[in-house]
Formats: C-alpha cells, sequence, structure tokens
C-alpha cells in the first residue's frame, strides 16, 4: 500500500452494485445474529465518521471500527464490504447532513450561501478533502442532493446547463482547495507545537534584521498591512471570502455579457 493509497480514496474502488445499494438503502438487510450484534450500516459508518474526525482518514479501518462497536471484524463484513464502500457512504453521509435551506435574495446570495455551507462542512470534517469525488464521486442521495441544491441557486439566470455545472463545478474546486490550505493552517500548531503567534514571534525579530525595506518596497508595504490585520502571515477566512467574491464577479460578468 503506498502513503496515497493510505491519505487518498476514490470514489467507486469497491463493488459497485453492493456500493448502490448501501448508498441508497436499498437491497436485503443482513440478519442480526447473537447478542452483539445489533449493528446497522449506518452505526457503522457513523463510527467510522468518528474516527476519521479525530484522526483523519487513514485511521479508518474495518478493524479500527469492529474495535470501536466491540465486535468482531469479520462481523462489519456482513453489513459493508470494505472499506472502499465504507467511506463511499461516509462521504455521502456527511455531505447529506448539510441543512440545505433556500436563501432569500439573487443568485449570487444562494451562490454564496452554498459555497460557504461547503466550507463549514469541511471544518468539520476535513477529511472529506481525501475523498477525490470531482470527477467520481459517490453518486448516493447526499451528494446528488447537493448537487441539486447548488445548480438551482443559478438556474434561471441565463446561463446554459453546461455554464451551470461548470459554474458550480468551478466554485466547488475553489472551495476545497481554500478549505485545504485552511486545514493544513489548522494542522500546523497542533503538528509543531508551535503557534502563528508563537512562530511570528520568533521569526520576525530575525527577519528585520535581514529584511531590506528599500530593496522591497512593496513587499515592505503591504506585509506590514497583511501581518497587522491578520496577525499571521494568512487569514483563511478572509482569502476565502475574497476570491469567492471575485470568482461570483466573473459568474456576474459572464451573465451580464448576454
Amino acid at each position: 500500500m503506498t502513503k496515497n493509497d493510505e491519505t487518498r480514496h476514490y470514489g467507486g474502488r469497491g463493488d459497485p452494485v453492493r456500493g448502490m445499494e448501501l448508498l441508497w438503502g436499498v437491497g436485503s438487510a443482513p440478519k442480526s445474529r447473537g447478542p452483539r450484534q445489533g449493528l446497522t450500516v449506518e452505526r457503522i459508518v457513523r463510527t467510522g465518521t468518528e474516527i476519521a474526525d479525530a484522526e483523519g482518514l487513514a485511521a479508518v479501518s474495518m478493524r479500527r471500527v469492529a474495535d470501536r462497536l466491540g465486535v468482531g471484524t469479520m462481523s462489519l463484513y456482513t453489513y459493508v464490504p470494505s472499506k472502499a464502500e465504507l467511506v463511499d457512504v461516509m462521504f455521502d453521509r456527511a455531505v447529506g447532513s448539510v441543512p440545505r435551506e433556500e436563501v432569500a435574495g439573487g443568485w449570487r446570495d444562494r451562490l454564496t450561501a452554498v459555497a460557504w455551507a461547503d466550507w463549514e462542512l469541511y471544518q468539520r470534517h476535513p477529511w472529506l478533502l481525501q475523498v477525490m469525488a470531482m470527477s467520481r464521486p459517490p453518486l448516493g442521495p447526499g451528494a446528488i442532493a447537493a448537487y441539486d441544491h447548488a445548480l438551482r441557486a443559478i438556474d434561471g439566470i441565463g446561463l446554459t446547463e453546461l455554464e451551470m455545472d461548470s459554474v458550480v463545478s468551478m466554485v466547488s474546486v475553489y472551495v476545497q482547495g481554500t478549505a485545504r490550505a485552511a486545514a493544513e493552517a489548522a494542522t500546523s500548531a497542533s503538528d509543531t507545537g508551535v503557534t502563528d503567534a508563537e512562530w511570528w514571534e520568533a521569526y520576525a525579530p530575525l527577519l528585520e534584521r535581514v529584511f531590506d525595506a528599500e530593496k522591497y518596497p512593496v513587499a515592505a508595504r503591504v506585509g506590514q498591512v497583511a501581518g497587522e490585520t491578520y496577525q499571521s502571515a494568512y487569514d483563511a477566512r478572509y482569502g476565502f471570502e475574497f476570491g469567492l467574491a471575485r470568482i461570483l464577479d466573473g459568474v456576474a460578468a459572464l451573465i451580464e455579457r448576454r
């Protein structure tokens, strides 16, 4: 198993038929056997999600889930064939947990709400960013409901169907990218044992000794303002909000040209 296998998951790597049955809750339910059973697919999925939230996707295994549930590993295979199908359902249930409420206002307000909802989802479940779901998404009710909700945000504003799909995909890719950067920034303190403030406090005096403001005047001016504003080298939420607004400016320009 390579490092990428441990940290990434591609949708549909398991059995297609069984995977779709689990996602949609169709097919025959396994029969419980013995006093220690009482298992369900949803209980297994919730347990896998709890492990992933706490330790990351690589920590999820059928054995870990079984240990957490207090059952033998082989008991899980009656309900879920492998980790591949388990992660697909975990992903879909997490995406489906987001309230998809209709937002008053125009298309821009609606699409902004969609983007922020996904951003917050990735903050709660950062392991979702390890699921490569753009080209091979788990085709479950949660993911399809989220896609439909995003499309409704821009339906009837003058875009073709292909443009609607492209706009939703563009925003989704942007949210994932910025959320991934935010997640990496959030884990830097725990990984290094040093907060951003402590890191900057240690390095700022050293930088002042070697940095020539006259040689790099623009960097000196902009960096000072940004540092004073963020109290850090980077503010993930501000960067996300600023970039999202610029993307929507581009969509607005596309619509206006019509």
